[in-house]
């Protein structure tokens, strides 16, 4: 007997004929508050949509202080030293940390949407206190950032697995065949696109105060990050949780043990690249303001800015290539080659540093290069892989950890930049980064499951089936979809036949 939660049909079997959106159809008419399905779909598609442009938010936060840093340094030159810097822009990252694993868990049991009108409420609170930072000194004023930077983190580091979670739920009942692509132009593009957007309003700040006001500057941008989260406020106050959610939600006696048994290799793959991408890349984006500016000999702050901007702009197309070449290439494949690129261009820039930097255009191109293949692979791949890696009740929870090490690498790869810097010299981030995409490959190539995109229903199925039969007795879902894991489809079923068939394939 098959559950009222067990697929009915599933997309890509030639037995079903139907399409996702008809699994839907036949699972849940409405919505235990009277919603409709075109309702359903159309908070399906606004989610997606929101989720983007609120990401351009965290992108735009997470290289903020990549000018700024640059600008800090010429207004306060004895009290924004190496330790100041640091200590600022790791806030940020620490906020993330926390924020991917607590709101991670928030979204699994409470639902996507409460915790995306949370996040969205901390980027806000945050903005603005970092906007009026004040102190009696200096030192008191930086403290302040300091803080405010975590709160605007906790809130940034939330919307990963709340946004993410929810863009991939909803992008898979409303145009699966397309999933892939379709999250990684609402997730990582609008991530990497924060980095020359950020640049862009600094630039036009900084002109607009005749390249002084250093204060007036900062303070602006910091003002500026709050617009983008409310600009999508009432979209997010308005959307549904996914049907995806409603029927494979469990809200208490999650079994972590089980989970962690099922997963392990998957957690492994997911956390230690994220680890090694993170490591390289917010460092040297973060402080790629810096070393631009060592390289271009008696530049003003503005010029810096241009070829940081033209930096991130070249950037840009790696994540066009990967979401066109993921699902004929695969994932994996892609993530590997993708971290191919941190060893060859890393290489070519640390090895060649000083000739290199000797012609700026050519150091710039480089530099980009190695950005855009990351952005190609692990960039592209790691939110998307750890979004369809793990199934619905523990999806939030899997992707928050996942983010939350790789943050976790970007905190200890900033902590670590300036003293690779100091004592080693600026070429040596370039190779330390070339070694890990060496091990990015290996990681990946040993750890990283090999996703075809088939239906996220799938893999649900999957794991209910494995909980069942280790003894797990509690519920998946929520209104009128919830069931007790005891119900799950007799093996004899079409249902059944269905899911191993695709299991198989």
């Amino acid at each position: 007997m098959s559950s009222a939660r067990s697929l009915t049909a599933l997309p890509g079997c030639d037995d079903s004929k139907v399409t996702t959106q008809d699994t839907t159809d036949q699972v849940e008419p409405t919505h235990s508050s009277g919603t409709s399905l075109r309702q359903q779909s159309l908070s399906d598609l606004f989610t997606i949509f929101a989720s983007g442009f609120a990401l351009i938010s965290d992108g735009y936060q997470n290289n903020l202080m990549t000018m700024t840093n640059v600008l800090l340094k010429k207004e306060y030159p004895k009290e924004y030293t190496t330790t100041v810097s640091t200590r600022v822009s790791n806030a940020l990252l620490v906020g993330e940390v926390i924020g991917q694993v607590v709101v991670g868990l928030t979204c699994d049991y409470l639902g996507r949407k409460i915790a995306i009108v949370f996040t969205t409420l901390m980027i806000v609170v945050g903005g603005i206190l970092a906007t009026a930072s004040h102190g009696v000194t200096i030192d008191g004023m930086f403290w302040m950032m300091t803080v405010a930077r975590g709160v605007v983190g906790f809130g940034a580091g939330g919307e990963y697995p709340a946004s993410s979670t929810s863009a991939s739920e909803a992008a898979n009942d409303l145009i699966p065949k397309h999933r892939g692509p379709a999250f990684i132009m609402v997730t990582n593009f609008p991530l990497s696109f924060g980095g020359p957007f950020a640049v862009s309003i600094f630039l036009i700040v900084l002109s607009a105060c005749q390249q002084s006001h250093y204060s007036t500057v900062w303070r602006v941008c910091f003002g500026i990050g709050c617009i983008w989260p409310l600009s999508v406020f009432y979209f997010r106050i308005r959307m549904l949780n996914s049907v995806l959610y409603r029927r494979g939600a469990i809200k208490k006696h999650v079994p972590y043990i089980l989970v962690i048994r099922y997963y392990w290799k998957a957690l492994i793959g997911t956390c230690g690249a994220w680890f090694l991408y993170d490591f390289v890349t917010f460092p040297n984006g973060v402080f790629s303001g810096t070393i631009i500016s060592s390289v271009v000999h008696d530049g003003t702050i503005l010029k810096t800015g241009e070829w940081q901007l033209l930096l991130g702009a070249i950037a840009l197309p790696g994540v066009f290539l990967g979401a066109i070449l993921c699902d004929p290439l695969g994932r994996k494949r892609i993530m590997m080659i993708g971290f191919s690129g941190y060893l060859i261009f890393g290489l070519i820039i640390g090895c060649a540093y000083d000739r290199i930097t000797k012609i700026v255009p050519l150091f710039v191109v480089f530099y980009g290069l190695m950005q855009s293949s990351g952005n190609f692979g692990p960039g592209n791949m790691l939110g998307l892989i750890s979004s369809e890696s793990y199934a619905t009740g523990v999806r939030g929870t899997c992707y928050g950890l996942s983010a939350a090490i790789g943050k976790a690498g970007a905190a200890v790869g900033t902590q670590a930049f300036q003293p690779i810097k100091d004592h080693l010299g600026n070429k040596w981030t370039f190779i330390i980064a070339a070694i890990c995409g060496v091990v990015g490959i290996l990681v990946t190539f040993f750890f990283v499951p090999d996703l075809t995109g088939e239906d996220l229903r799938v893999r649900d199925e999957k794991f209910r089936a494995y909980l069942v039969s280790n003894g797990w007795d509690g519920d998946m879902g929520e209104d009128e979809l919830k069931a007790a894991a005891d119900q799950v489809m007799d093996p004899g079923s079409d249902d059944s036949k269905v899911v191993n068939q695709m299991a198989k394939g």
